[in-house]
């Protein structure tokens, strides 16, 4: 993996030799990448919008024919839970505060009352042999998880993006929406630390989440499969702005 994170570095070399930006790019790239990660993260869940769908309701506003209506309030509710990453990319790390208001701007057109509220009964993850954590555990488990993981602990900025994502799918703390939740932060850390936005695609969805069920034992291949999602997104970066 050194060498993979060798290769990341390299990459990132060439991506701030570029900065800094003119406001137009800046603004052109935030928008591929506000449709582009809302897409992937929300297919990853299911969610049936095609990209371009996904473009019309995040730009245009419009529901598409015969898709499901919360397929489109999902989409709308990333795309504004995706725009405050970049109120809060100037800060050190994130807060519990940050983790909910995110939450609650991706959920709250599906279900104000469980918007950025921690759930009160016990769920289960599909598939995995794994149980989550109790409700009455959820509060210490987060504080927990921001004193760990809400600033760089000093890791690899990847691999305390990675963390941050695997260590919250664990807690697994709101009702519904903790992947969509996860990859927001994976992309906060990242942002945080000077890199692209990354997204996961669909493609890699079996490998994503087999990977990230093996974590519970070993991490070393969800980790190994975020930095080349990263690597792949910085020469997508490098072929768009260079």
């Amino acid at each position: 993996m050194s060498e993979l994170f060798a290769q990341i570095d390299a990459l990132q070399q060439k991506i701030n030799a570029l900065k800094p930006l003119s406001p137009e790019q800046l603004n052109n790239m935030k928008e591929y990448y506000r449709v582009g990660l809302t897409y992937s993260s929300n297919a990853l869940e299911g969610n049936s919008l095609t990209e371009t769908e996904t473009k019309i309701a995040l730009e245009d506003g419009l529901t598409v024919g015969g898709k499901p209506l919360v397929d489109y309030l999902e989409a709308v509710g990333h795309g504004q839970a995706y725009d405050l990453l970049y109120t809060l990319v100037g800060q050190a790390g994130f807060t519990e505060r940050d983790i909910k208001e995110l939450h609650r701007l991706f959920y709250y057109r599906l279900d104000q009352t469980q918007a950025g509220v921690y759930r009160k009964v016990k769920v289960v993850i599909s598939g995995s042999q794994y149980a989550l954590p109790a409700p009455d555990q959820l509060e210490l488990l987060m504080h927990d998880f921001i004193n760990d993981y809400g600033k760089n602990p000093g890791k690899h900025p990847v691999k305390w993006a990675a963390l941050v994502h695997e260590r919250f799918v664990f807690i697994h703390p709101f009702i519904d929406g903790n992947g969509r939740v996860a990859r927001l932060l994976l992309n906060l850390a990242l942002m945080q630390s000077g890199y692209v936005v990354t997204a996961i695609p669909l493609i890699l969805r079996r490998d994503y989440i087999a990977a990230l069920e093996r974590a519970h034992v070993d991490d070393t291949d969800f980790i190994q499969l975020i930095a080349r999602c990263v690597k792949e997104t910085q020469q997508d970066y490098l072929r768009l702005f260079a």
